[in-house]
């Protein structure tokens, strides 16, 4: 009996020490990833003429629910702003829980350095996120006021190749709608994810012949796994992505709105494979 005493109080005197082990919450973190990817695809639509871009970012992020952050990514024909080619987008926001979800609202400013200043924009954003059971739900809302990067400066892709600005100065605004789900497969490292959206924007072409919302209006849709490797912090990704952008209305945009390579519509359907890491 006295040797069971003994034993249960050495258990219990142990708990705080392993408590003590324990780091508390650090008031501030820092996560990011970095990613090659077979096409930078936004809203559906390719960003890199169909080919491989090199992506990263990080976030800081405050205890009391504040964060800011960079993203970065290569681009190449629709994409191409002049300059570096690049575009750089800073972001910052703040997040609350509602509920058993998270509500997070942040503005976006896309940058592309060394372009014109024109084709810089800025966009708020609403994203509210939560579980059900072993599925994670997220939908947002994201609307850019009136600026001249969104502007309709040309009408058609013609009028952009030949260089004749149909309205100057022109400003529009832009909304995107989205939702994305995702969930793991039990005893498994995959995660199927999927993603709907649809922009409402200009209809024509803005000050550097390209537009965030093609044709005006549209549906972008995703559907892909992600395959985590045991024991590092690598990510395999493939997705299929595709809009409902109608040949005849990217004819319309022609020919900023094909790939160099074959001339096929940038946002047809396509197969995007991904290596990722987090840390």
């Amino acid at each position: 009996m006295k040797a069971r005493i003994a034993l249960a109080f050495l258990l219990c005197s142990a708990t705080p020490a392993f408590a003590q082990d324990e780091e508390p919450p650090k008031p501030i973190t820092v996560s990011g990833s970095v990613a090659l990817v077979s096409d930078y695809r936004f809203r559906g639509v390719s960003q890199t003429d169909e080919e491989l871009a090199v992506q990263g970012g990080v976030t800081i992020a405050h205890e009391s629910g504040f964060y800011v952050g960079t993203w970065a990514s290569n681009l190449a024909g629709w994409g191409t702003f002049g300059g570096s080619n690049t575009e750089l987008d800073i972001y910052g926001g703040f997040k609350l829980p509602v509920g058993g979800g998270t509500l997070d609202v942040g503005v976006t400013w896309y940058m592309y350095p060394g372009g014109a200043d024109i084709t810089d924009f800025a966009e708020p954003y609403v994203k509210l996120s939560g579980t059900l059971g072993p599925v994670s739900l997220l939908a947002g809302v994201a609307y850019a006021p009136a600026q001249e990067a969104l502007g309709q400066w040309y009408l058609s892709g013609a009028d952009a190749a030949a260089g004749v600005y149909n309205d100057p100065g022109d400003k529009e605004d832009n909304l995107y709608l989205w939702g994305d789900i995702s969930s793991a497969i039990p005893n498994t490292p995959v995660t199927l994810k999927g993603h709907l959206g649809y922009s409402d924007g200009n209809a024509g072409l803005g000050p550097n012949g390209t537009s965030i919302a093609p044709t005006g209006k549209y549906w972008d849709w995703m559907l892909g796994a992600d395959l985590a490797i045991a024991g590092t912090p690598l990510t395999l990704g493939v997705a299929y992505t595709d809009t409902d952008i109608s040949d005849a209305d990217a004819a319309y945009l022609l020919p900023n709105f094909s790939s160099t390579k074959d001339g096929s519509s940038i946002s047809g359907s396509q197969v995007v494979f991904s290596l990722s890491a987090a840390f």
